[in-house]
């Protein structure tokens, strides 16, 4: 049975179904310690009593339908009509413009698929740098991950059992100051491209609030819902999936009735591989609390680390190798039941813990090997990985500052929710 523990690993290595090794691991550890197999079966049942967890399948869904609808090119014209006539402004629009897609879409490569069929030719016709423009729509997909009601901030504050609603508070500073960083990087290296400040148009303006008038209650509704009191946060992701489907069927008719099986099944899906990998990892989680592995590991790190900075250091650099090699939704219901009490000896709070968590997450998606973005990216545009990775390192360097910043100043994340 002891040599069962390294061929699990080298499955994962050789590219087995995440859920299955951990599932696997987790019957090992169960059998070691003598313990019926249906306490599995039991973990994976508790999922469905998580009222929360509801909002998961509901905000995929609406994500979907909007990224098969006109909502993109109305998005990026509303953007583009706002921002677009300052310095670097068309980049300014990207970068806003995927922010704000992958908040409700949740999965980055929507974003780079949906939106860079639109945004790459526009930037290349402005004249802005290829490699800029590969790096940038590349980086941007995974921006919107702090915003609400992203899907890794609901995962996280399931996983953790903290408020999702303090988390989409403790998203939005940190979330800007990485559309600003980006931004400031964007106008200084295109300061030759400029378009004139007279260029702005009210009547264009207009134009495409008018044409966006069904997309822009959408982030209004939502939030206002939740922070009001009125919406629970299932309710809003309800509300927010009837309500797109409604507009895309029915009032604006960009989705025919007869595409709408294949949209459901795309994204239940994404969904069903995250509910998978949860509920085996709850499993495999309620195992190593038995076992003790928490303890264990604060016992030691206690021996190396001796304050909350040198703490935060070592788990930037964690963070960033775990980025590389595991997504961002297997890495939460990993590694956060084991980090998470670590943190809290040291006074980390959670909330802040986990906008760190997800913003150094975040730079999974533009990082080597595993690199989601690297890959979308790779076959939307036609180009080598390895292109795309050199575009792509300039923004990750004002990204990595970005985490930083958030890591080492918690009152960036704090401030809204206290």
């Amino acid at each position: 049975m002891m040599a069962l523990g390294p061929l699990l690993a080298l499955l994962a290595l050789l590219g087995a179904p995440l859920f299955a090794v951990i599932a696997a691991s987790a019957m090992l550890g169960f059998l070691r310690e003598d313990i019926d197999l249906q306490a599995i079966a039991i973990e994976f049942y508790g999922i469905a009593e998580m009222p929360i967890l509801l909002a998961i399948p509901l905000f995929t869904f609406a994500g979907y339908l909007l990224s098969e609808s006109g909502a993109p090119r109305r998005l990026v014209r509303l953007t583009s009509a706002l921002l677009g006539w300052m310095p670097a402004g068309l980049a300014i629009v990207s970068l806003a413009a995927c922010a704000l897609f992958t908040a409700f879409t949740g999965a980055s490569g929507v974003t780079i698929i949906a939106l860079g069929a639109l945004l790459f030719p526009a930037l290349q016709q402005a004249g802005y740098p290829e490699k800029f423009n590969l790096g940038l729509v590349t980086s941007a997909g995974s921006l919107g991950l702090l915003f609400a009601p992203s899907l890794p901030l609901i995962l996280y504050g399931i996983v953790a059992e903290i408020s999702v609603e303090d988390l989409f508070l403790a998203g939005v500073l940190p979330g800007v100051l990485m559309l600003l960083m980006l931004s400031a990087y964007s106008v200084w290296k295109n300061r030759a491209v400029r378009v004139p400040l007279g260029d702005f148009s009210w009547r264009e303006a207009a134009a495409a609030a008018r044409e966006a008038a069904w997309e822009i209650p959408l982030p209004i509704v939502v939030l206002g819902g939740i922070y009001s009191g009125y919406f629970a946060i299932s309710e809003a992701a309800a509300v927010t999936a009837i309500y797109v489907l409604l507009v895309d069927l029915m009032i604006l008719r960009e989705i025919p009735l007869r595409k709408l099986p294949a949209i459901m099944r795309e994204s239940m899906v994404l969904v069903g591989g995250i509910l998978i990998i949860l509920g085996m990892s709850l499993a495999s989680t309620n195992y190593m609390i038995d076992a003790g592995v928490p303890q264990k590991l604060l016992t030691y790190v206690s021996a190396l680390v001796t304050s909350e900075l040198t703490f935060l250091l070592l788990l930037l650099a964690f963070l960033l190798v775990l980025g590389a090699i595991l997504d961002i939704f297997s890495a939460i219901v990993l590694v956060v039941p084991l980090i998470l009490p670590v943190a809290l000896q040291y006074g980390v709070d959670p909330v802040h813990l986990g906008i760190v968590f997800l913003a150094t997450m975040q730079l999974g998606y533009i990082t080597p090997p595993v690199g989601l973005n690297l890959f979308i990216a790779s076959y939307r545009f036609e180009r080598p990985v390895v292109e795309l990775y050199l575009s792509t390192l300039p923004f990750f360097f004002f990204l990595l500052l970005s985490v930083g910043i958030i890591a080492f100043w918690p009152a960036l994340s704090l401030w809204l929710v206290n």
